[in-house]
């Protein structure tokens, strides 16, 4: 993507490309777009873009829907039986 290679040539030299640095970039990036710049860098996207976007929203947005429904802690009890 265009605008990956642009920020990370702008960026390459002055963060040190770790997950708080990335976050930062990214959320001041997010800060000065509007929803029309957004939807215009979508609109721009290729077939295989658009679906790797889609498919990251999507697996993080389930990951956390999980993590909030504390999916992960709760056990499933089934009333015993004798089978004798």
């Amino acid at each position: 993507m265009k605008l990956i290679d642009e920020l990370y040539e702008l960026y390459r030299n002055k963060l040190t490309g770790d997950e708080e640095d990335i976050d930062m970039l990214a959320f001041a990036f997010l800060e000065e777009m509007s929803r029309e710049d957004l939807l215009k860098i979508i609109h721009d996207l290729d077939k295989q873009e658009l679906f790797d976007l889609m498919g990251l929203y999507l697996i993080e947005s389930l990951k956390g829907k999980f993590a909030q429904d504390d999916f992960g802690a709760r056990t499933v009890t089934y009333p015993s039986r004798n089978i004798h």
